[in-house]
């Protein structure tokens, strides 16, 4: 019952993720039309699933240090993007094996939800900061860097702790509480990046593809880039009132409690 408990735990907070333009999925992981009904992780993995957490909080922190050293080094923030560009890549990038924790069950999560979350991070990383090399110096780019590094520290913090059945109030907390200045400082950085993108994908045609072809296909890599903008419209406020209406469901006892005493 225990290891049923945590595993459902982990589940329902998914939805606390770091800041992303897509992260909306995961609100539907609360959602029993959505949620995948497995059995609860064995001892093996769970094993796994600490050290990846462990090995993902750490990767996080390298980040949260190469950023610190840089500002000291620089006195500046500007360019310091170059400073953590490799492990940002890495550590980010790891997390599409979260797609495969779902995909074989040792997660009780959505793979399409989860894929879909993943891979928009993945997308912003690859397909817009490191392939429009123009954006790398932009200020907005630390803004998100900035709030998700915080974001998976505590993430991967809280799952570890979860599995190993031993989560401290002051994580539990933070998770449930940072992506209140977190979320929106993110978004809004991945928004600016986004924006500051659109120039120089104009003028280079970057991923897009032109008419006459063999295959009579176009495809705007601008205008795609600029629904994804407009997409965080919908999404945000409704994600950003679910984690809040989620904070109340997992916090607000405590804090009702703290107020009546």
């Amino acid at each position: 019952m225990k290891e049923r408990a945590r595993q459902r735990s982990v589940c329902e907070s998914a939805v606390m993720s770091a800041p992303t333009s897509m992260r909306a999925s995961k609100a539907g992981h609360n959602d029993v039309g959505h949620r995948r009904k497995r059995e609860p992780a064995g001892a093996l993995a769970t094993a796994y699933l600490v050290i990846y957490n462990v090995v993902m909080t750490a990767g996080w922190l390298v980040i949260a240090v190469g950023l610190v050293r840089a500002y000291l080094a620089k006195g500046s923030f500007h360019g310091l993007y170059y400073s953590i560009e490799k492990p940002l890549k890495f550590f980010q990038t790891g997390a599409v094996l979260e797609i495969l924790h779902c995909a074989i069950g040792i997660v009780p999560s959505s793979v399409v939800l989860t894929g879909f979350q993943v891979m928009s991070r993945v997308f912003l990383t690859w397909a817009v900061t490191h392939s429009v090399r123009e954006v790398q110096n932009e200020d907005s780019v630390l803004l998100f860097v900035v709030a998700w590094t915080m974001t998976e520290i505590v993430r991967y913090s809280f799952y570890t702790f979860t599995l190993l059945n031993h989560l401290p109030y002051l994580i539990k907390w933070a998770r449930y509480t940072l992506f209140i200045v977190l979320y929106p400082m993110g978004v809004s950085g991945e928004l600016l990046t986004i924006h500051a993108a659109l120039p120089y994908v104009k003028k280079t045609g970057l991923y897009s593809v032109t008419l006459p072809n063999n295959y009579n296909f176009s495809f705007s890599y601008h205008t795609f880039l600029i629904i994804t903008m407009v997409a965080y419209i919908p999404l945000f406020p409704q994600l950003y009132f679910h984690m809040l209406w989620q904070r109340r469901k997992v916090l607000g006892h405590v804090e009702d409690r703290s107020k009546a005493e």
